[in-house]
């Protein structure tokens, strides 16, 4: 759901910049090699701009590096490379010190600022997850400090290796109070876990990314921090046929995220982030 929300933001903008997208990805998002495959298919074949949400931060950087160099528009989106904006290269990201301030503040609050709380899916390979989860704890020391923080747990983008991990972690925690899943692996595989050992509402899920949406209306999950991919999408599509047209576009953009409960989650605003209607009908 997180990036059928960008392609249909790429092509409700496309529709008004008169450019077609060829939108793909690989069939699980730690195949770094395949997508690097992808993208060089897609520029072999005359492709006028990339849009990239990176699965790796180092293994793009080269293949990134000359596509910019081709003086092909690049905008990379959600979580940044290693890589300095400038030139044709741009950034359109989720702001990832809101998401971990909203993480701490929702934790705080349904744990009413005392108890345990375990994080999940803690990927060193994406860079916004690392500023992701260095927000929370932060936020979370600073504002909550009766709320520790008792198991962090690395984690990539195998659901059935992040259930194990949330399995072992309710079994080494006992009175765990909640997890909060940083990807959406991690959310699956917690749910999965409170599912199996049947946790669900003695110890809350708060999820980063959005997956498993339906669980918010029964309480199984107690919120997601969305990020507003349908936007990037839209304007990195408009960034594009800027640069195309000699124009200059902001070197890096941050969009706040926005925290979906069984109360908001039916507004027009949240409907149209989490829209997986890329035909064009919207």
């Amino acid at each position: 759901m997180l990036w059928e929300s960008e392609h249909a933001g790429a092509v409700a903008a496309a529709r008004k910049t008169g450019y077609a997208i060829y939108w793909n990805a690989p069939t699980s998002e730690d195949d770094v090699e395949k997508q690097i495959a992808i993208i060089k298919h897609a520029i072999h074949n005359g492709a006028q701009g990339l849009i990239l949400a990176p699965d790796q931060a180092l293994a793009l950087m080269v293949p990134i590096r000359d596509i910019v160099a081709q003086g092909i528009p690049t905008v990379v989106i959600s979580s940044p490379l290693a890589i300095p904006p400038g030139g044709k290269l741009s950034y359109i990201l989720n702001d990832e010190d809101e998401t971990g301030r909203i993480a701490a503040a929702r934790v705080g609050m349904i744990l009413k600022s005392e108890g345990t709380v375990a994080v999940t899916g803690i990927d060193p390979d994406v860079t916004g997850i690392v500023l992701r989860a260095n927000a929370f704890e932060r936020d979370l020391r600073v504002g909550f400090p009766r709320i520790k923080v008792v198991d962090e747990r690395a984690g990539g983008f195998n659901i059935a290796q992040a259930q194990e991990i949330a399995e072992d972690v309710l079994a080494k925690n006992p009175h765990l109070s909640a997890i909060l899943a940083l990807n959406s692996s991690a959310t699956r595989g917690a749910f999965l876990a409170l599912q199996n050992e049947r946790l669900f509402g003695k110890v809350k899920l708060v999820a980063c990314e959005q997956e498993l949406v339906p669980p918010l209306t029964t309480g199984q999950i107690d919120s997601i921090i969305v990020e507003n991919t349908y936007q990037m999408g839209y304007r990195a599509v408009q960034q594009i046929a800027a640069q195309r047209r000699g124009e200059a576009v902001p070197a890096e953009v941050k969009l706040p995220p926005k925290l979906v409960t069984r109360e908001n989650l039916n507004t027009a605003e949240v409907q149209q982030m989490l829209t997986m209607d890329w035909s064009g009908s919207r």
